[in-house]
């Protein structure tokens, strides 16, 4: 393998941003890889356990709860953490706090192949989640210090482009591993990518910091932006399982509060915190932002709800339910790193309209298909074009993030902007969730009367309606009418589907009004 070229930024740390000269193209690229690489497995392992999860809770006798708490796990340390992952990074090093954040995540899933127990795997994804905490922000903070603004948009569309195809491989590969050998192969894939990362960051990629990286590091609001979104994260996550009026939800939003008015008090008062408050005076920053609040809400919630209709409502298999969004994988993968190339060129505000737009009729096109109907006719051009929208305004709003600060503060704007799509994720799951049960159970309501059941058959079929579109007959009743039940859950399902869809293009438009309000225009160069 032959030394790349040098380039200024190959001499030293680079402090305070980017280098004076952009990196050699060699380096660029291998930051790039090494970027794509390790993010991947972060994002791979977000979904990959759930092609998984059956074999585990099989081979380790898991309950449900304890099951639930193996995905849920790695979510809630990385959410926690995200923010202050990014702001290590600026502060100590990009590449060493990315490269640490890989170790871990190699340690954690060693350990989560090796779990003899579902509570030693419940712990060792924890301990993945804070490894990725490390290096999912770290991830673009390399970009952004290593690739000048005016190439930047396309560098980080390649890394879009890149990361939704192996975001479509990885449970491909995964359930092969499970079904083929066992569980455990679901995370030792990760371990020779872990290595490949580390040895790119040692000897390929430069290292640079912030411009307060000699400052004093701002452990309480660390510690205080960690309790905050731990708690956050923990009561979207538990509200709809134990109920929103839990004590322990209750508790965990009560947490929240406080802390979220800890942190920024703390925030407002140091001379160098953790997240410097007057980042969100920045328009583009500010805007971008709220964007992301409202149309990943709108993609975290309503694709939550589409593979669920299409197996509970519609009659698919699991694979062909997971199959069914490979177009949307697909145009994002093919178009994103073009979409990068008309930022740099012609500044992000055009496609921060247009894209969140397109993504809104994609949305609406989902709410239309009724019970039965081919894939083809039905769901598949609104799949495509919720591609394209979404191709259209990924990398133009993750560069508007990284643009609008600046590279001595990559990390940290990372951060928040991971921290943002996540939280946004969840909230909208949560929200959803409920709208979706208040029409089911309305619909329901309305309907069991009229089909000529006892009332001790009514009862019994309402005391499932949490159950949504997997309630199933009382044991007993004939197949007329579990026949007319079946449509009538079928029915009542695909009309909360209709609304969540509905309700995630109206978030999308209202996206699109962010970002023709703040995102500031550009003079095409």
């Amino acid at each position: 393998m032959s030394q790349p070229a040098q380039g200024p930024c190959d001499e030293a740390v680079v402090r305070g941003g980017a280098p004076a000269l952009p990196c050699a193209a060699a380096t660029q690229r291998w930051v790039l890889a090494c970027a794509i690489l390790g993010s991947s497995m972060a994002f791979v392992d977000g979904t990959v356990v759930n092609v998984a999860l059956p074999s585990i809770q099989h081979d380790l006798r898991a309950t449900a709860f304890e099951a639930q708490w193996v995905v849920e796990s790695y979510a809630l340390f990385l959410a926690s953490l995200i923010l202050v992952g990014g702001a290590l990074g600026d502060r100590f090093g990009r590449r060493r706090i990315y490269a640490l954040g890989v170790a871990i995540f190699l340690l954690a899933s060693l350990g989560c192949a090796l779990s003899r127990n579902v509570w030693e795997l419940v712990l060792a994804r924890g301990v993945q989640g804070i490894g990725a905490a490390l290096l999912v922000p770290g991830s673009l903070a390399l970009i952004s210090a290593s690739f000048p603004q005016s190439e930047r948009g396309h560098a980080i569309g390649v890394w879009s482009a890149a990361s939704a195809v192996t975001a479509a491989i990885g449970p491909v590969l995964g359930g092969f591993l499970v079904d083929r050998y066992s569980w455990s192969w679901a995370f030792l894939i990760n371990v020779p990518l872990a290595m490949a990362v580390l040895a790119i960051a040692k000897w390929r990629v430069p290292e640079s910091r912030g411009a307060a990286a000699d400052a004093p590091l701002d452990v309480a609001g660390a510690l205080l932006a960690t309790v905050a979104l731990g708690a956050l994260v923990f009561a979207f996550i538990e509200g709809p399982a134990r109920g929103w009026r839990s004590i322990a939800v209750v508790f965990a939003w009560a947490a929240a509060a406080a802390g979220a008015i800890g942190f920024f008090a703390v925030e407002l008062r140091r001379r160098s915190p953790m997240l410097p408050l007057k980042l969100f005076r920045n328009r583009d920053f500010a805007g971008a932002n709220l964007l992301t609040l409202l149309l990943y809400a709108a993609l975290g919630g309503g694709l939550f709800f589409f593979p669920l209709t299409l197996i509970q409502a519609q009659g698919y298999g699991a694979a062909a339910a997971g199959a069914a969004l490979l177009p949307f994988i697909a145009v994002m993968s093919a178009l994103s790193g073009q979409a990068g190339r008309l930022v740099d060129r012609y500044g992000p505000r055009p496609a921060l309209i247009a894209g969140p737009l397109v993504a809104a009729a994609g949305f609406a096109g989902l709410a239309l298909p009724g019970i039965g109907g081919s894939y083809w006719t039905s769901y598949f051009p609104a799949v495509v074009v919720l591609g394209l929208g979404m191709s259209l305004t990924v990398a133009p709003l993750t560069t508007t993030v990284m643009n609008a600060v600046g590279p001595e503060m990559a990390g940290v704007a990372s951060g928040v902007n991971n921290a943002v799509s996540r939280s946004a994720a969840l909230l909208a799951v949560a929200v959803f969730g409920l709208a979706v049960a208040a029409w089911f159970n309305a619909r329901l309501d309305q309907a069991l009367p009229t089909l000529g059941a006892t009332t001790e058959w009514i009862e019994a079929v309402r005391s499932q309606s949490a159950r949504l579109g997997a309630l199933q007959a009382p044991q007993g009743t004939d197949a007329p009418l579990a026949n007319e039940l079946h449509r009538v859950v079928e029915g009542a399902y695909i009309g909360g589907f209709r609304l969540v869809m509905v309700l995630s293009a109206g978030l999308a438009v209202l996206s699109a009004v962010m970002a023709a309000l703040f995102i500031a225009a550009r003079s095409p160069r």
